[in-house]
């Protein structure tokens, strides 16, 4: 599972995201949670994100996009990040499907 912090040159990745990040990581210690960030100005795949003063945080899983949490909401966050761990453990463990948005 990565979960990407797509954002904008002008706005900055959310420091505060980061820094929850960081503790899930911490308390989840697990080799199957990634973390990046992407500025969208630079990449032509993610430019449906530009123009908004709102971070968003895209969750792949299988190299599909599997969830989008909108604005820099910690608690959602963290509940998408540990349903969507649950989800890909489930995958790799059991072969069942992923839900793609």
């Amino acid at each position: 599972l990565v979960v990407v912090d797509a954002f904008q040159a002008w706005c900055g990745p959310c420091k505060t995201v980061v820094d929850l990040f960081r503790k899930i990581r911490n308390e989840v210690s697990s080799d199957l949670l990634h973390f990046a960030v992407a500025e969208v100005d630079s990449i032509d795949a993610l430019e449906k994100y530009r123009g908004k003063c709102e971070p968003v945080f895209l969750f792949y899983a299988g190299g599909e996009l599997v969830a989008v949490v909108r604005g820099a909401n910690a608690p959602l966050l963290q509940k998408t990040i540990l349903e969507q761990l649950a989800a890909e453990r489930k995958v790799l463990e059991h072969g069942g499907e992923r839900v793609v948005v």
